[in-house]
């Protein structure tokens, strides 16, 4: 779940507050921050949560993906043909969604 504060910034990335026990009711405003309302808060909460979870086969290819050098290495041993097969293997694994 996207916290309170990471929705808040969002909204404001020079906002200073502090957040008490994840409640978008309950924030302090430090340094004149102009206050933001919860609801536009819990608004952006979900759609920031909406945004990781439709990117969840981004997270899930980058670590399946080889590193660049083996890659690199991949290409120079068995030709870009070889290595784009890796590569689709990876992507069909994990498909945009």
């Amino acid at each position: 779940m996207t916290d309170i504060i990471s929705s808040i910034l969002a909204i404001n990335a020079n906002a200073k507050c502090t957040v008490n026990g994840e409640d978008a009711n309950n924030v302090t405003w430090h340094d004149g921050t102009t206050p933001i309302a919860s609801a536009d808060i819990l608004t952006k909460q979900k759609e920031l949560q909406t945004a990781y979870n439709n990117n969840k086969y981004q997270r899930n290819r980058a670590v399946a993906y080889p590193s660049m050098a083996d890659q690199l290495d991949d290409i120079y041993h068995n030709g870009v043909d070889e290595w784009k097969k890796t590569i689709k293997a990876v992507k069909d694994k994990y498909p945009k969604e």
